[in-house]
């Protein structure tokens, strides 16, 4: 946990100090059907994986359970190449 919020940290001075706005790699926002109901996803490029996230999710997942169903389309996109 520990090491995830340092390279959160970590990644957003490095976005500050260079000026760079992630509004840049975002793609369309895209709608999942999850066991528990609809997870809109924010995607970004394909080298932007990790960035993948949920914008909207049913109350009954929690924001951690939706970013990992985004990650995971994010990175099934970038495998489909």
């Amino acid at each position: 946990m520990k090491k995830t919020i340092a390279a959160t940290v970590a990644a957003a001075a490095v976005l500050i100090s260079s000026g760079c706005s992630r509004a840049q790699y975002e793609t369309e926002p895209v709608v999942l059907q999850s066991a528990q109901g609809p997870v809109t996803c924010q995607l970004y490029t394909k080298e932007r994986v990790l960035w993948d996230q949920a914008i909207s999710h049913p109350e009954s997942m929690t924001r951690e359970a939706a970013d990992q169903i985004c990650q995971a389309e994010g990175q099934r996109m970038k495998d489909a190449g």
